[in-house]
């Protein structure tokens, strides 16, 4: 069999673009193998038959093998699958487990040192009439449970394959090329409100718990997420939960007709009822699993960090917790920069998403599939003061000290939204007119405290460009705005009210997400080995302090403890932040002089 060199370069070029294709778009191994039988099929048909016939026909069949990749590529896509709680093949069992609702078992991690519990439901399938409804009591069941699988997602719009590769590859460093073990995409549903619970094995008692709550702009996110995976801090002598909630249109959605039809005149804070839901079944139960229900610290990063705030001030949950951990965001600001709005401003779009339905009653509106209602043009990504979950705006609940946490530990990353404006440029021209929308009238004072310079090389992501002479001074004054100075107003209101708060500033840099948004969570919960290949033996061992730090707070109210550095509270160094970075040390604030500026803009 004699083939020709052009057609040689030609199939080496089509199976250098064909296999990463399959690669991205996550095929199964299948497809993988099918594809390989049609390379080889194609040269043996070339070699004995094509070769002979002329120009045309091999055009023509350089086509149908393209074609028939193309078609295999889809059909061979990655299937939807259910992630097991355990990364184990056919884990042991853990003893039966007795809950309000009926009984059930786990599963063993590999050495048998912590139990986990997937997908208990907390409440009722918030589905058909109880669309938009408070949550409702989970149903009795017969039999034993095995709660070996996490649940599906809430409802969402789910990224594609590839988009979620190629973001894995530029965004996040944690893509493994030619590993078949994550080739599927996660399953959604409406039905998603289960919590899961990891406890150190064995016989334990009276263990504080850590109710951790997912982030992802209350529009996305899943509770499975490796990075703030429960293992690692259940290893360390704590009871770690979490919960899923209604997302975007599902779990934020206001309309008046709700309001009207609900009990307790709520609308627009469906995600954060299911999140007290979530946290009264804990206070309710924990004991069966050895946790002590008057220890419970709630957590949460990004819109989990807002939720906290939000049950920081909801009347619902007063008493069903007593510490608080908030990492990279929160609703204190009187002008919160995200995920809260006015009530009029939820109650128009919930006009605007029932005339793009062509709905005319709520009844109509629950009568959309959920697969249709999902991709409403209009984003749900915020609460609202409905007079029931929250009663009115959180700073004021503050100032009267109203709240409910006893203590606080918070803080944000150097970076925090240099991944939120990779695709906005900001030259030297337009650097201050850049700012109005997050400083108003102050725009060119804050410009003025940071020259504009780039970004930092490291964190620009490169398939992009540098995004211009100035967007690394706006990066800055955004990420100040946007999630730094709603921890060091969390901070001084909680203070001002003589309760402990520690500050804390994530520096660390690393191959995957360094600083920016989200970055210190693998540290934080132990998780840094889920992804090994990014991280060094000074990651580890600044992952094993700050996991010390959050699991002394959970247990005491305070993260200082044997062998760490001491942590101040902003309580008597307001001034000065503990840097979580190359080594773990008090350090002045760097932000001050920025916060000055937004507390005029948040004031006028």
């Amino acid at each position: 069999m004699k083939l020709k060199k052009a057609f040689i370069v030609f199939l080496i070029l089509s199976a250098l673009i064909l296999f990463p294709l399959f690669e991205l778009g996550k095929n199964t191994l299948w497809g993988f193998l099918l594809l390989l039988a049609l390379f080889i099929a194609f040269i043996l048909l070339h070699g004995k038959v094509l070769s002979k016939k002329g120009r045309g026909a091999r055009f023509l069949s350089w086509i149908v093998f393209l074609a028939a990749a193309v078609c295999l590529m889809r059909v061979s896509g990655p299937p939807v699958k259910a992630v097991p709680a355990v990364d184990v093949k056919d884990p042991a069992v853990t003893g039966v487990v007795t809950v309000n609702e009926g009984q059930l078992t786990g599963v063993y991690t590999e050495d048998g040192a912590v139990e986990v519990y997937a997908g208990i439901p907390f409440a009722a399938p918030p589905t058909g009439e109880y669309r938009w409804k408070e949550p409702q009591p989970a149903a009795h069941w017969e039999g034993v449970r095995a709660c070996d699988t996490f649940a599906p997602a809430s409802m969402q719009q789910v990224t594609g394959p590839m988009m979620d590769s190629l973001m894995r590859i530029a965004a996040y460093g944690t893509y493994r090329w030619f590993d078949f073990s994550d080739n599927y995409t996660m399953p959604v549903s409406e039905d998603s409100l289960y919590l899961n619970i990891w406890k150190p094995a064995g016989d334990v008692s009276g263990l504080p718990v850590l109710f951790f709550i997912h982030g992802g702009s209350l529009t996305g996110g899943q509770t499975w997420y490796s990075e703030y995976n429960g293992e690692s801090l259940a290893r360390k002598g704590i009871i770690v939960v979490n919960c899923a909630y209604r997302l975007n249109v599902f779990g934020y959605y206001a309309n008046a007709l709700l309001a009207e039809e609900s009990p307790n005149g709520t609308t627009g804070n469906y995600g954060l009822l299911d999140q007290i839901a979530a946290l009264r079944w804990v206070n309710s139960n924990i004991a069966a699993f050895g946790g002590d229900a008057s220890k419970i610290t709630i957590a949460g990063e990004s819109a989990g960090a807002s939720s906290v705030n939000a049950l920081c001030v909801s009347p619902l949950a007063k008493g069903l917790f007593r510490y608080a951990i908030a990492e990279s965001s929160g609703i204190t600001a009187k002008k919160p920069y995200h995920t809260f709005r006015t009530l009029d401003r939820a109650l128009e779009m919930g006009r605007n998403i029932m005339e793009e339905f062509g709905a005319e009653s709520i009844s109509d509106l629950r009568a959309v599939p959920a697969e249709e209602l999902v991709n409403t043009r209009y984003t749900n990504s915020a609460m609202t003061v409905d007079g029931y979950a929250i009663t009115e705006q959180p700073h004021l609940t503050y100032e009267k000290g109203s709240n409910n946490e006893e203590a606080l530990l918070n803080g944000y990353n150097g970076h925090e939204a240099d991944v939120f404006s990779f695709m906005q440029k900001v030259t030297a021209e337009t650097y201050a007119s850049s700012l109005e929308g997050v400083l108003g009238n102050y725009a060119a004072e804050g410009a003025a405290l940071y020259p504009p310079e780039p970004m930092d090389p490291d964190y620009a992501l490169p398939i992009v460009e540098q995004g211009g002479d100035a967007k690394g001074s706006y990066d800055k004054i955004l990420s100040a705005a946007w999630f730094n100075y709603s921890h060091y107003n969390w901070s001084r209101l909680l203070a001002a009210q003589n309760k402990p708060v520690y500050e804390y500033y994530f520096t660390k840099y690393n191959k995957g997400l360094a600083a920016n948004h989200g970055g210190e969570m693998p540290y934080a919960y132990g998780n840094l080995d889920r992804h090994a290949w990014l991280y060094t033996d000074a990651d580890r061992a600044l992952s094993q302090a700050m996991q010390q730090y959050w699991v002394n707070f959970v247990k005491t109210g305070d993260p200082n403890g044997e062998g760490l550095p001491r942590w101040e509270p902003f309580n008597t160094a307001p001034d000065r932040v503990m840097e979580l970075g190359d080594t773990a040390a008090m350090t002045a604030d760097p932000w001050l002089e920025i916060y000055a500026v937004i507390d005029k803009y948040q004031n006028e």
